[in-house]
């Protein structure tokens, strides 16, 4: 049981980040713009990118990507600064992040979520040199007194102080080339900063490429296929899954603004799109469009998701409309650069209550508070070990220290891993629910809802008990709006233990709110339940 029935590139040991030895594939490229020049020898006349009407081949890509790369030489940027991209999904935040990595710049991507004070802090705390930014996000750029090391701001579209991004690729050929080493930074992307200020998660190009191996691998994944990213590509997920992912294979990726269920099923029968990373409330989305069974997705391969249990009922869906659909589960994190886990296709039906197992080259262990291995299939916080693992936080180093152990990550996830290898993901340390000293993780909960054929999606949250410290809440997203929420109590008190059982459940007529990861904001729902009490 395992990867035995796929090929995986032979590895080895190696020495990474100091005293860190991880395996690593021993044939691979060593960087993030060798990469992308393989990609271009292997598939010139391929398509490459693909956002509208425009459409670039591999061979076309690597040439524009190195002209953003000659102009960025030409306004003074060096191996090492960091430019900032404030850019929606688009062909140019494709070039523009493969150009920085031919010039070895440190490529530091930015939410078009965030607002002007936390694009300043990070910007400050990076020291970005340049950064490329929407035109119509240019009134969130920070203040020249609160970025002193900002020289440049470069604009797609006309904004005023900003040069304009057609004279930055007018420049010619790159003038020297730079030798850009594996370990060197390739793109800091900044944590969400649910427990304080956010940090700076440092993803060189030696984890980068590893992770976009790990897909090629695990996905089987070769220039034929075509991925639509249809989440944030200034998240990890959108960076790695879906652009890396297709650099590595020399396939395409088909890019959209953003998703929406409609659009998105025209663009993937139209193109004939093979693989997606998306979160389970998306494919429900699709679902629930009444003219889905209109639309060919016969070409649609690879369904990779995470965030959430995928329910049942959408699973039973999606292998009766799409038969040649293969569901696979995966789990990770920005300090691993994308996947931890990854769920073989073919035993996805059997564990639907696991997360996968542990990529090719990762260890993971379910550690208890004092740094002790727990026993197998026993609960504990996941420590994350392998070449995707990054080395620490940039300016940061107290977080490093607190959060990395013998090049392990502290996931700050409660989970098991069973004899079989098989990772359970429980809850956040922080989320887990403290009823009476019965310790409840909500995705166990929020599984077992799943699996009712009138729920689309669930959250469990703990609501403020001033006896016994927390209740058991759920916030339930409806398929029928007629649900009985008496019968999904029952429903629930069959499978799980009394304690454990929802006393209080919320039918919301919207989506749960999420972030740009596509994670259930659980901090916005604790605060909506307080005020409504």
């Amino acid at each position: 049981m395992g990867w035995s029935n796929i090929s995986i590139p032979s590895m080895r040991s190696e020495a990474w980040f100091g005293d860190r030895v991880v395996p690593a594939f021993a044939d691979r490229p060593r960087s993030l713009w060798q990469m992308v020049t393989d990609a271009a020898a292997r598939n010139p006349d391929g398509e490459a990118l693909i956002c509208g009407s425009e459409r670039l081949t591999w061979r076309e890509t690597l040439q524009r990507s190195s002209a953003i790369a000659a102009g960025l030489q030409v306004l003074g940027l060096q191996k090492g600064d960091r430019l900032a991209l404030l850019l929606e999904n688009r062909i140019e935040f494709v070039l523009a992040l493969f150009g920085a990595a031919q010039l070895g710049l440190v490529t530091v991507l930015l939410s078009t979520r965030q607002q002007k004070p936390e694009i300043a802090y990070v910007m400050a705390n990076c020291g970005a040199k340049a950064i490329l930014h929407e035109s119509t996000l240019g009134e969130r750029l920070p203040d020249a007194a609160d970025v002193p090391e900002l020289v440049h701001r470069i604009s797609i579209g006309a904004f005023a102080g900003s040069l304009p991004f057609e004279q930055l690729i007018d420049k010619g050929p790159l003038k020297e080339t730079v030798n850009v080493g594996e370990q060197d930074i390739a793109l800091i992307m900044y944590t969400s900063g649910t427990t304080g200020r956010p940090k700076g998660a440092m993803l060189s190009h030696c984890n980068i490429i590893h992770s976009a191996m790990i897909y090629e691998a695990c996905m089987e994944l070769t220039a034929a296929d075509r991925s639509i990213a249809a989440v944030p590509l200034a998240h990890v997920t959108g960076v790695v899954a879906n652009v890396m992912a297709m650099a590595r294979c020399a396939g395409a990726l088909i890019i959209v603004a953003e998703f929406k269920a409609a659009d998105y099923l025209k663009i993937a029968a139209r193109e004939r799109v093979t693989q997606t990373v998306m979160v389970p409330a998306m494919y429900n989305l699709c679902l629930l469009q009444a003219d889905f069974d209109s639309y060919d997705l016969s070409a649609w391969r690879i369904g990779g998701y995470g965030g959430a249990p995928m329910p049942i009922a959408t699973i039973e869906r999606l292998a009766k409309n799409i038969p040649g659909l293969k569901l696979i589960n995966a789990y990770g994190a920005t300090e691993t650069t994308s996947p931890s886990t990854i769920m073989p296709p073919e035993l996805t039906a059997s564990h639907i209550d696991s997360v996968g197992l542990p990529c090719p080259g990762a260890t993971i262990v379910a550690m208890s508070d004092d740094g002790r291995e727990v026993p197998r299939g026993e609960v504990g916080e996941l420590w994350i070990h392998g070449g995707s693992v990054i080395s620490g936080y940039w300016n940061n180093p107290q977080a490093t220290v607190e959060s990395f152990t013998g090049g392990f990550w502290h996931s700050g996830d409660l989970g098991s891993v069973d004899e079989q290898g098989f990772v359970r993901v429980f809850d956040r340390k922080k989320d887990m629910i403290n009823r009476g000293g019965h310790k409840i993780y909500s995705a166990e909960v929020e599984s077992v809802l799943a699996g009712h054929e009138d729920v689309l999606e669930s959250a469990i949250i703990g609501k403020p008990c001033p006896v016994l410290g927390e209740r058991v809440h759920a916030v339930v997203v409806p398929r029928n709006p007629a649900i009985d929420v008496q019968a999904l109590r029952a429903w629930c008190a069959e499978r799980v233990s009394d304690y454990k059982v929802p006393e209080t459940i919320a039918l919301s007529a919207t989506p749960l709110p999420r972030n740009a990861n596509g994670k259930v904001l659980k901090k916005k729902l604790r605060e909506e339940l307080l005020a409504s009490s």
